[in-house]
């Protein structure tokens, strides 16, 4: 495969009952940049190259699930911060930070609107964390 064949972005879709409050919190909450408003789906940018796409439940391929599989995680250069943004927020079903030695990372966890689980998480070695950028 060459360069040229290479995907030029992911998108992550989520499936959501009211779309409204997906999009709200994805905007406003987590502060994505809106990329294309498809009506009843919306696609947004997370960072270069990584995309989360929110769809209407009624509309897309698939439906919204009462227990979801899928754990998207941000990683960030500070978890502390982010947690006390969050917070101030209103965000919902907030976890305490956890810290896990083993695998040098610290995190937290949160649920968007349609009950998808977000984990914020920070890596602790900053040359594993500088992978990310």
């Amino acid at each position: 495969m060459t360069d040229h064949d290479r995907p030029q972005a992911i998108i992550t879709w989520f499936y959501y009952d009211d779309l409204q409050s997906a999009a709200t919190f994805y905007e406003r909450m987590l502060g994505f940049s809106l990329v294309v408003d498809q009506g009843w789906a919306r696609i947004y940018r997370a960072s270069s190259g990584a995309h989360v796409g929110i769809v209407s439940g009624d509309k897309g391929s698939f439906r919204p699930q009462p227990q979801s599989a899928v754990l998207l995680t941000l990683v960030v250069d500070d978890v502390a911060e982010w947690h006390a943004y969050l917070h101030a927020h209103g965000a919902a079903s907030l976890s305490d930070i956890q810290t896990h030695a083993e695998i040098q990372v610290r995190c937290f966890f949160l649920k968007d609107p349609g009950g998808y689980a977000i984990e914020i998480q920070q890596f602790l070695e900053p040359t594993v964390g500088d992978q990310f950028r």
